[in-house]
């Protein structure tokens, strides 16, 4: 709490009085500042003061978490998939493609789904004609906002888009996903001298 009363006097004309300064203690505090050092003082105090009303209380840091916005807001027209929504849809895998739109470094490193195409997002145009029209499409991501994306455009491209699904957001509400170990290194033998 910033309670600070803080009076200015001009006692010559180069130097100032700061007189009620100490909030928490009541005590007063009584300076003569020259002009040159009353700008460096000043903007301590001002510093000061300024760093006491930013820093957070209790009460104002779970204020700013109960208001806090989501993460990764799904702004696309297709669904985004709950995991109970895109597991009923795994268990019909004949009538399903899955494509993950995420750089192949993100799916080795956070796991994936079994089986799927891999095609960025960027290259989605480049690449629709492999992508079976037969099928319900479901695109993933890690939280499904670059899915979303795929999913409108495929979806405006005349495909059947089941959803969009975040491949995090999925193992975060208890779901698998497949995660792939490096494959180990050879050891290699020392050549004999």
């Amino acid at each position: 709490m910033i309670g600070a009363l803080i009076r200015l006097k001009v006692v010559k004309p180069l130097g100032i009085k700061i007189l009620d300064f100490s909030p928490h203690h009541g005590k007063t505090l009584i300076m003569n500042i020259s002009a040159k050092l009353l700008v460096i003082v000043l903007s301590v105090l001002a510093s000061s003061l300024a760093i006491a009303a930013d820093s957070p209380t209790k009460e104002t840091t779970q204020a700013k978490e109960a208001v806090k916005p989501a993460e990764h807001p799904y702004t696309a027209k297709s669904p985004k998939l709950n995991r109970r929504q895109f597991d009923v849809l795994l268990a019909k895998p004949d009538k399903l493609v899955l494509i993950d739109v995420r750089r192949p470094d993100e799916v080795g490193k956070l796991g994936g789904f079994p089986a799927y195409l891999s095609i960025q997002l960027a290259d989605l145009d480049k690449y629709s004609a492999f992508i079976p029209k037969d099928r319900a499409i479901i695109t993933v991501s890690n939280h499904a906002g670059r899915a979303g994306k795929a999913a409108d455009l495929l979806a405006e491209k005349g495909f059947q888009v089941a959803g969009a699904v975040g491949s995090q957001n999925y193992e975060e509400e208890g779901g698998q996903l497949l995660k792939l170990e490096p494959p180990a290194k050879p050891v290699t033998e020392k050549p004999k001298p």
